[in-house]
């Protein structure tokens, strides 16, 4: 009987992932792959399978702990070791012959992937499709990349094995159980073998600590999930060096990953038999090792654990002292054709709605790092400034809060914010900072707008329409954008062009249970007050009942924000980028206005427009104000 460590894998280089479940106890008996622990991320959802079988004697992790890849999990017990041993001389023979065996009883099979449990989520559009026909994947790497309402969600394969068929394509829209593709995965009768040559280990344990203390071992490519030609990026030791165990002496580079390849024992390096830019593949020698003494070889399984968890370390350092300058050599002149970049680097990308496409890669084999993301937005916020904003951080451009204990104080909680709350905010800070905002106050004279509405209220409603100042607004910003164009543009990326567009489709801000949206309604110049107000209604609807599709909130031209009977004289709304302008609408109020003889109590509704200056000038603005308030003070000009 001995005991072994189960570690946290390989979860795809995510940190402080939280335990959600734990599935197993104390003096439970467990299955090779039998789930112990259900983890969650901002995306999925993972079971983390037991890489071997035997009892469960302790378990070192407990629900609501956060982990990452490497972690100690549980201590088993594994049987069969010792008492293996007497009975290993009499059956020597029948081991030998079954090792002997083993490689050739492998064999291919087909495993068909479909969608996970995704939440209940039904038709998620497919965003990303991140492999193809032929590739060679690992578990846990992405597959696909999902996208709701309220969050994207990176799908990773369960299996390791070459793609045999893609079911699906970018912007299918798929439920839990749709079929993704089909993977060949290689199984093989090495495991049992690997077993039994385990149970004839404490046979010769003597001689193997004996020969510890200074015999020469060859270390050799582990199994790199059946990859071949594996091109080797970095060598991280020299002849002479001590290592200890764990420590990384080779990074490999595949088209999916990079990873670190860990000394199995401590000792010293005699010699290096591969240099960077080799093709590797497993079993081929990497170096000869002294092994110091007493050292003990560890189990299998833990040390394949160990070579999935050193990735996270080295990377680090090397990134901090290579990490390129600020200049405008981080952004490509002319958009690059094809993009090679990891999941983890797509996803920030996405979050910081950043062109891949321009970003110039650094990365071996041209990929583009999480570094070359960072400097491509810090040169894009040092080419729109005049001057280096203070408080921005140097690590993705963007400014941060920080760190204060404000439980000093007095009681509090710390709530962590949902994905849209956490993207939002994202996109405000960088709107904020690339985008040099101006924004223009008025008030528009609806005295007349609201007797007319408030006289067709009762008959719209029977008509099941609800009218409310809305649609009136869109349909008069819509007016006002056919009239002055100039606020119906988008910049182009390269600085020196713009696109005009030929029709508006206008965002409506909607403050829902999961956060702030914006669901576009299009072609509002086209449309009647009584259709908009239909539509705006069921895209409202949709948005408060958490029912929006991504196709629904994108195309938009320009935004409303209408805090309507919330209150207010008036805010500074922040223009939603590609956008070059927002409208924001506070509470109607009545008000003495002097009509050439007397005063006279007139309805006003208060209007703050902001505006990209780069696109839009002062004047155009004032145009654009002054129409939009002749349509609204006079209800006859909303029907030319």
């Amino acid at each position: 009987m001995s005991t072994e460590i189960i570690r946290v894998p390989d979860i795809g280089g995510a940190t402080d992932v939280e335990i959600i479940e734990i599935s197993i106890a104390v003096g439970d008996t467990i299955e090779v792959d039998q789930s112990i622990i259900v983890l969650e991320t901002d995306k999925a959802s993972m079971d983390v399978p037991s890489s071997m079988a035997g009892k469960v004697k302790s378990i070192s992790v407990k629900e609501g702990e956060k982990v990452s890849e490497g972690d100690e999990i549980l201590i088993i017990e594994v049987e069969g070791a010792e008492e293996s041993a007497p009975e290993a001389p009499v059956e020597d023979p029948a081991p030998e012959k079954s090792a002997e065996k083993a490689p050739a009883s492998s064999s291919s099979s087909e495993e068909k992937v479909s969608v996970p449990d995704i939440g209940g989520a039904t038709d998620v559009e497919v965003i990303e499709v991140c492999v193809a026909e032929g590739d060679m994947v690992e578990e846990g790497d992405s597959i696909i990349v999902l996208e709701t309402d309220k969050a994207s969600m990176d799908i990773p394969s369960p299996f390791t094995g070459k793609i045999a068929k893609i079911s699906i394509k970018v912007g299918d829209t798929v439920s839990e159980g749709a079929d993704i593709l089909v993977l060949t995965t290689e199984s093989s009768s090495v495991a049992p073998a690997a077993k039994e040559e385990k149970a004839e280990e404490p046979k010769s344990s003597a001689p193997a600590a004996a020969s510890a203390s200074g015999g020469v071992e060859s270390v050799k490519v582990p199994d790199i999930g059946g990859a071949e030609g594996v091109e080797v990026i970095e060598v991280a030791v020299a002849a002479g060096d001590k290592v200890q165990e764990g420590d990384s002496i080779i990074v490999l580079e595949t088209d999916k990953a990079s990873m670190e390849i860990p000394a199995p024992k401590s000792g010293t390096v005699k010699s290096v038999s591969i240099k960077v830019g080799d093709k590797v593949s497993e079993g081929d020698l990497v170096l000869e090792l002294e092994v110091e003494g007493g050292s003990e070889v560890p189990a299998p399984a833990p040390a394949a654990e160990k070579a999935t968890s050193a990735p996270t370390e080295k990377p680090k350092a090397s990134a901090e002292k290579s990490a390129p300058a600020v200049d405008q050599s981080a952004v490509l002149s002319e958009p690059s054709k094809k993009v090679h970049a990891g999941p983890a680097v797509r996803m920030l990308a996405r979050e910081l709605g950043v062109d891949l496409s321009l970003v110039r890669p650094t990365g071996p084999r041209g990929r583009i790092t999480k570094e070359d993301l960072h400097a491509y937005v810090k040169a894009a916020v040092q080419k729109v400034a005049s001057a280096p904003a203070g408080g921005v951080a140097t690590g993705s451009g963007l400014p941060t809060v920080p760190d204060q204990d404000f439980s000093k104080f007095g009681e509090v909680d710390v709530v962590k914010m949902s994905k849209i709350q956490r993207l939002t905010a994202q996109n405000m800070v960088r709107n904020a900072l690339v985008v040099p905002q101006v924004t223009q106050f008025d008030k528009a004279d609806i005295s007349d707008l609201e007797a007319f509405r408030k006289g067709l209220k009762g008959e719209m409603e029977k008509q099941g329409v609800k009218l409310t100042p809305l649609p009136f607004l869109i349909k008069a910003v819509a007016q006002a954008m056919v009239a002055n164009p100039s606020f119906n543009v988008s910049l182009m990326a390269d600085g020196e062009s713009y696109v005009q567009k030929h029709y508006v489709h206008i965002g409506i801000a909607v403050d829902s249970p999961a956060g702030l949206v914006v669901p576009v309604l299009r072609d509002a110049d086209k449309k009647s007050v009584v259709q908009i107000a239909k539509e705006a209604g069921e895209l409202i609807k949709k948005a408060l009942d958490k029912q929006l599709k991504p196709a629904d909130m994108q195309g938009g031209c320009f935004t409303i924000s209408s805090l309507g009977a919330i209150g207010g004289t008036g805010f500074t709304p922040i223009v939603n980028c590609p956008e070059v302008g927002i409208l924001g609408v506070s509470k109607a109020d009545v008000e003495p206005r002097w009509n050439g003889k007397e005063f006279e109590p007139r309805t006003m509704l208060p209007l703050c427009l902001s505006y990209d200056h780069r696109a839009v000038n002062g004047g155009d603005a004032g145009r654009f104000m002054t129409f939009l308030n002749s349509l609204l003070s006079d209800v006859r000009r909303l029907s030319l």
